[in-house]
């Protein structure tokens, strides 16, 4: 992925990256520095040598993010079974870029594509998890789902609006009248009404890594948080087919309203995701569209 996703992107490129890496980590001076290429949203992404790799925010709602990570993160690795991006340094706003950035470890393996999975039941098992090591985490001292999160964790309800007004915007790009039918019955679930657990609030292909077919780490905590555990269920939808999905749902032991409250969570951020992103980010908006083609086939089945 290449270019700019974002009207309003501040825009960055290897040379700046560089200027930003010599003047303020001198030890990592003089790294070769290469753009990867990458669907996420909410950074751009630069390979610094084989072991490292410097996320810069695209986008001034994704400012936040370094300073969280560095906050929570390290502390949440010595919990999870799986490899995570704990960040190494935060970098300062220099050389006219206006934000805070990170540098983390280089964290091995591919997107996690369904065609690169090669056991898709045992990934679900594995990916669950780690969902519930997260979510089992104590949460009394973290950051409240929000603003600083994309609020990815809220209640459902307070997505209502948005959700409804872009199925609008969608119009015959999509079943309208079954978007709008599934949303419903995902905002007629109970609401979680237990204290708030850690979310990681963007699971999908591009924040899991493959290696060897298996799931190897988990990436892009930019939307973590502390809320309702039903947006760690999205990936239900967005990456895994129907079968392995109710091994994940049966290995997670979720009850049926907080499944209910993910599915709502899914076509939500699809919905919304999908008109922003169908010119600028063709793979997310096809996850997008996979998403909702996945949710509908579940709640008219059902």
């Amino acid at each position: 992925m290449s270019g700019t996703m974002h009207p309003d992107e501040t825009p960055t490129d290897a040379a700046l990256v560089a200027r930003l890496v010599a003047s303020q980590f001198p030890a990592w001076a003089g790294l070769p520095v290469e753009p990867v290429t990458s669907t996420g949203t909410d950074n751009a992404l630069y390979r610094l040598g084989d072991n490292l790799v410097a996320r810069l925010p695209r986008i001034g709602w994704a400012a936040s993010q370094p300073e969280r990570e560095r906050r929570w993160l390290p502390a949440l690795a010595r919990h999870l079974p799986l490899p995570i991006p704990a960040p190494l340094a935060i970098g300062e706003p220099a050389a006219g870029y206006p934000w805070r950035w990170s540098i983390a470890p280089w964290l091995a393996g591919e997107n996690a594509t369904l065609d690169r999975i090669v056991a898709p039941h045992r990934f679900a098992v594995d990916l669950a998890g780690f969902v519930t090591a997260l979510h089992a985490i104590d949460a009394s001292d973290g950051p409240r789902s929000g603003g600083d999160n994309s609020s990815r964790g809220v209640p459902l309800a307070a997505r209502d609006r948005e959700t409804r007004a872009a199925i609008a915007e969608l119009g015959d790009r999509i079943d309208g009248d079954a978007a709008t039918a599934a949303w419903q019955v995902a905002l007629d679930a109970p609401a979680w009404d237990q204290p708030p657990v850690w979310v990681h609030g963007d699971l999908q292909s591009g924040n899991l890594l493959v290696a060897d077919g298996q799931l190897s780490a988990v990436i892009d905590f930019g939307c973590l948080g502390v809320g309702d555990p039903a947006v760690d269920l999205i990936v239900a939808w967005n990456l895994l087919p129907a079968g392995p999905r109710e091994t994940f749902r049966a290995t997670l032991a979720v009850d049926d309203a907080t499944w209910a409250r993910g599915q709502g969570w899914a076509l939500s951020t699809a919905l919304i995701a999908l008109p922003y992103y169908w010119d600028s980010n063709p793979t997310l908006a096809g996850i997008s569209r996979y998403t909702i083609g996945q949710v509908l086939r579940d709640t008219t089945s059902s």
